[in-house]
């Protein structure tokens, strides 16, 4: 399994989107600083609001960068508008 994951910052709420196969060790290490460079700067405070499961890695890294430009950001926004007010 392959799964794109949306983290929202606790403290900024800026947002981070990956990919990944092991969701809870890519969490772990998103709060251990151990993340990508973007996340390993901020250290911790990440919360997991959002994800999705893809059975090839194709469709994962594409859906990922799909969600990482600008109507893609539009698109999850709109999904999760609950969630952000």
């Amino acid at each position: 399994m392959f799964y794109v994951y949306l983290l929202d910052h606790i403290q900024d709420k800026t947002w981070y989107i990956g990919y990944t196969t092991n969701l809870e060790r890519r969490l772990s290490e998103h709060q251990n600083g151990g993340g990508s460079r973007t996340t390993s700067l901020k250290k911790g405070n990440y919360k997991l609001i959002y994800y999705e499961a893809y059975l090839n890695k194709q469709d994962a890294t594409s859906r990922e960068k799909y969600l990482k430009s600008g109507s893609g950001r539009k698109y999850i926004k709109k999904q999760l508008r609950n969630y952000l007010s």
